[in-house]
């Protein structure tokens, strides 16, 4: 079977899809089982403390918007189709995280950000800036990003109750996901940021995950 190359015309329309089915639609997911399966739903969660659980949940599903959001922009103007190829794996598996995270939100009785929308354009465009840079440029976005998202990751696990196995268990899976796509995207090539953006990424987290938090 021979691979079908994509012109810019089905890019816009493949990309304008996935934007539909991350923000509005179902996530198409990989053959990855949610870690959580299996493990007993606790029964000795406060009302204060599921909402926070919930809470933190919403970031991560925010933040796994932004992340399909950043690697489809990335994909559509990167220059080289192994870096193409290796945004969409990274995509892919972004999409159980995002679903993962979903299923969680459904069980504690919340919902996700009425403001992700906004997220997914903002990151989008952000994503297709750091590929026209070039690929060694938007490779090293995508390693900084998986890098503090791993930090967000360990915050979240730390405020965690310690009875709630089911969150836990879904947030570890992520943490060790993405310190992997940090790895490969430098192995690819990826070039160390600036400080200066890398400190601006840092204040953009801040403002997205306070707003993500409540809404």
């Amino acid at each position: 079977m021979t691979q079908r190359n994509y012109n810019l015309a089905d890019q816009i329309a493949l990309g304008f899809d996935q934007a539909l089915r991350t923000v509005f639609g179902k996530p198409q997911v990989t053959e990855r089982s949610n870690p959580s399966e299996g493990i007993a739903e606790t029964d000795a969660l406060s009302e204060t403390e599921q909402k926070h659980i919930a809470g933190l949940m919403r970031i991560n599903h925010v933040g796994e918007v932004c992340a399909q959001a950043l690697y489809q922009g990335q994909a559509m103007t990167a220059k080289l189709d192994t870096v193409r190829d290796s945004m969409q794996r990274a995509a892919d598996e972004e999409n159980d995280h995002l679903a993962w995270c979903e299923q969680r939100l459904d069980e504690l009785d919340s919902h996700k950000s009425f403001l992700n929308p906004l997220w997914y354009a903002g990151s989008f465009g952000l994503g297709a800036l750091a590929g026209l840079a070039g690929d060694k440029w938007s490779l090293g976005f995508v390693a900084e990003t998986e890098h503090q998202v791993v930090a967000h990751l360990d915050e979240h696990l730390a405020q965690l109750p310690e009875q709630d196995e089911r969150s836990r268990a879904i947030l570890e899976q992520m943490k060790e996901d993405e310190g992997r796509h940090a790895t490969v995207a430098l192995e690819a090539g990826g070039a160390e940021l600036p400080e200066p953006v890398k400190k601006a990424m840092k204040f953009t987290s801040k403002i997205m995950t306070s707003a993500a938090y409540k809404l």
